[in-house]
């Protein structure tokens, strides 16, 4: 589909054929990014990992991510951060469950948010700095989270200026303002931690051991050898982006998930006989466990294919004349890849808007950016560099919900009222938080068990 949004042309890949070639045949001329109000002003003028133009400084950029940041053997290091951090959101649902009693409903998004802001600040960070008890960084973690949730929906908005340049200034919409105030809030803490980093390294001098990835931003930027430099700014958008990335994939991914299968509840007992039949009621899941869960990841892909995090995935722009189909994508057209309308294609699913999981039992079809029908983290050059990440902590978490958990929707509230409704933006999470009733199901003792 070819449109033109103001002062430029727009193309939108909304099949798997468009999808192989924006992102598969033709990437290296769609790797750049357009300039967008959102790129300047809440990732340190276009200096993080998403919105950074194609060059020398992307490409350090990613090297920097796939041979250092999210290794295997880094990913590995941090297994027991994951796995305390999902055991602290069990504790913490199993204590709600028990304090409101029966039939008395929780807000999973909460927990959700704690548990993958958790991960995430202890691996990037070394530690969390957003615990209620610590308000060294001076900002709560209520407030984070709202600082999150505006990220992701102002980098996804229609701003008008972003398409009619000579209108920019006038901030018809209001959102550059409140970019530019979602930008100093970052900044405030970023600059906090990446000077507390700074100090211990200061202090602990030659026997200085990197503990976290801002540890290991700051190590990178000091080496004089870098095609190109990193400076401060450089340090706090590439950790701002880790945050952000590896906290709104995970739990926007798994509170769908629960909602589809509190609509389906014959669904939630399947996955319950897998897990008896695995796991047994004696433990809890582990990463090492995931292999032998096929249906439990096949309701993992489903939910990836009915509700991508970035149903769009993030804009990209044509770096020259190219041909497709028999029509001509002049050099700085915007291109947009629909993995939402490509999840929903009837010619590629059968009863598309249908949550059925028993589709991916047997198949091949993964999400690792090698099978078009099924892009929840694109695919390419620019594919989410932390995508390992976020399905670990996807496949733990949602494994371990419904291992420990009976699911129910609150009184007075059928499945079929239930609404499933999104919000749009550079991720589509749900309109209105879920509330589901959790009943324990496994011996107590489990629960209170530290990792």
């Amino acid at each position: 589909m070819q449109l033109r949004f103001g002062s430029f042309p727009v193309v939108v890949g909304s099949s798997v054929d468009m999808a192989k070639f924006f992102l598969k045949t033709h990437d290296v001329v769609f790797t750049d990014r357009p300039k967008t109000a959102a790129g300047k002003y809440t990732t340190y003028n276009y200096r993080d990992i998403t919105w950074s133009p194609y060059g020398a400084y992307w490409r350090q950029a990613r090297k920097m991510c796939l041979t250092e940041l999210f290794s295997a053997k880094r990913l590995e290091s941090y297994e027991y951060i994951r796995a305390a951090e999902v055991r602290a959101l069990l504790r913490d649902l199993h204590a709600a469950a028990s304090a409101s009693g029966s039939g008395r409903a929780v807000m999973l998004k909460d927990y959700l948010s704690t548990v993958s802001l958790n991960v995430i600040t202890r691996m990037v960070l070394g530690k969390k700095y957003l615990d209620k008890e610590d308000g060294s960084s001076g900002t709560t973690p209520e407030e984070f989270k709202w600082m999150l949730d505006e990220l992701f929906l102002l980098n996804g908005v229609l701003n008008i200026g972003d398409s009619i340049p000579w209108l920019d200034w006038m901030d018809l919409q209001g959102y550059i303002k409140r970019m530019k105030k979602l930008g100093k809030m970052f900044d405030r803490f970023l600059e906090h931690v990446v000077e507390e980093h700074n100090q211990r390294r200061l202090r602990e001098g030659k026997s200085f051991v990197a503990k976290d990835m801002v540890d290991v931003l700051l190590q990178i930027a000091d080496d004089p050898t870098l095609e190109v430099e990193m400076d401060r700014e450089s340090v706090k958008a590439f950790t701002q982006d880790l945050i952000a990335g590896g906290t709104e994939s995970s739990a926007v991914t798994v509170e769908w998930a629960i909602s589809e299968l509190l609509k389906k509840p014959e669904i939630i007992a399947k996955a319950t006989e897998e897990l008896d039949r695995v796991i047994g009621r004696g433990r809890w899941v582990t990463e090492k466990d995931i292999p032998q869960l096929p249906y439990v990841d096949a309701i993992v892909k489903e939910t990836m294919r009915l509700h991508p995090v970035a149903p769009m995935l993030v804009p990209r722009l044509s770096r020259e004349d190219t041909t497709v189909a028999g029509y001509d994508i002049p050099a700085g057209t915007r291109v947009l890849v629909s993995v939402w309308s490509i999840g929903r294609d009837p010619e590629l699913w059968d009863a598309p808007e249908e949550f059925m999981p028993e589709r991916f039992l047997g198949s091949k079809l993964d999400v690792k950016g090698q099978d078009y029908e099924l892009l929840p983290f694109g695919s390419g050059r620019r594919m989410c560099p932390g995508y390992s990440l976020g399905l670990k902590v996807i496949q733990v978490s949602l494994a371990n919900l419904l291992h420990g958990f009976e699911w129910g929707l609150p009184d007075g509230v059928t499945k079929e009222e239930l609404s499933m409704e999104e919000i749009f933006g550079l991720s589509t999470p749900r309109k209105f938080p879920l509330e589901a009733v959790v009943q324990p199901k496994l011996p107590a003792h489990l629960y209170a068990a530290e990792a």
